[in-house]
């Protein structure tokens, strides 16, 4: 099979029979064998009927529905898990995405060898001050904490090798950030194709502003991850083992100090009496907790097991 396309989905009953239309258009048009697989995100309108109704007309038509909303990057990960397609295109349901972008973002997979491909809506239809100025400041700060160079982390229109979406593992809100999780997972040609942004047709958009501070804490945790979340020891063992010496070497000092007074019969204060004390105990705790820290996270590590982070509560024409 030539191209799974994964389109997660939340209560978009209006756009789902004109994106699928539009989608087969494209893809019957070039000839390619494919597959759409819907994952339906909890949904309370019409969209599992209307997905339910297409696929008894098109066997091409696969569908995973969610027993309640678990989030993009939940519907994303079970979508690759199911996917069979050579390449894998991702994008939203809402026709803001422009499937006549699928040829193109293809050819750059198979011809150009791309592990990834991301889209880039240059330009864009949205609000400039809820949307576009707090994208390019997210957008700039990924790049420079991910050393991953995109215009556009966010948009939903993305082609991959099947085998990157195999070997990654999206959770959390982490569908943002997939482009680093393929290059921390070994897949370093990563490309980037200016695509047709539309404006949005129907309903609202799911997101608000507090997806930009989501955001940049997944930044954050991304960031541990990628360089500590291998080897935890690294991080909180080296902290926790300098702190344990500084604080382990004033507290020498103090006493030496107080040994060197008492032998010359100089005037001298109690140990407890010495503030320095108190912060050098408080170090060596705190260091002590660290290294601990590291400990732990390394055992956990190696013992830790999968656990499905979604319920599914039906399936269509999976195998």
């Amino acid at each position: 099979m030539d191209i799974s396309v994964v389109i997660p989905l939340l209560n978009e009953e209006e756009s789902i029979t004109e994106l699928q239309t539009w989608i087969e258009k494209v893809l019957s048009a070039h000839n390619f064998s494919y597959e759409i697989i819907f994952i339906d995100d909890g949904s309370t309108d019409n969209s599992w009927s209307i997905i339910e109704s297409l696929s008894k007309q098109n066997s091409n038509i696969k569908a995973i529905r969610f027993l309640k909303n678990f989030g993009k990057s939940q519907a994303l990960h079970a979508g690759f898990a199911k996917a069979q397609g050579d390449v894998v295109i991702t994008m939203d349901a809402d026709l803001q995405d422009n499937p006549e972008e699928i040829p193109e973002l293809f050819d750059l997979i198979t011809t150009q060898n791309f592990d990834l491909v991301s889209g880039w809506k240059k330009k864009r239809y949205d609000s400039i001050v809820s949307k576009n100025l707090p994208s390019k400041l997210f957008n700039w700060a990924a790049r420079k904490t991910s050393g991953v160079q995109l215009n556009d982390f966010n948009c939903g229109l993305k082609a991959y090798k099947n085998i990157v979406v195999k070997n990654i593992v999206v959770s959390g809100e982490m569908h943002r950030y997939i482009p680093v999780l393929a290059k921390n997972a070994g897949f370093s040609k990563i490309g980037e194709k200016v695509v047709k942004h539309q404006a949005r047709k129907y309903g609202e958009t799911k997101f608000g502003m507090e997806r930009f501070i989501n955001g940049f804490l997944d930044l954050i945790t991304i960031w541990f991850l990628s360089r500590f979340g291998k080897r935890p020891m690294h991080l909180f063992g080296a902290w926790g083992v300098l702190m344990f010496l500084i604080g382990f070497s004033t507290a020498g000092y103090i006493g030496i100090l107080k040994l060197y007074r008492l032998y010359n019969d100089l005037p001298y204060n109690l140990v407890t009496e010495n503030p320095y004390f108190f912060i050098s105990l408080t170090t060596m705790i705190i260091g002590t907790q660290l290294f601990l820290a590291g400990f732990l996270g390394e055992i956990i590590l190696r013992n830790k097991e999968s656990n499905e982070n979604y319920k599914i509560s039906k399936t269509l024409n999976m195998n």
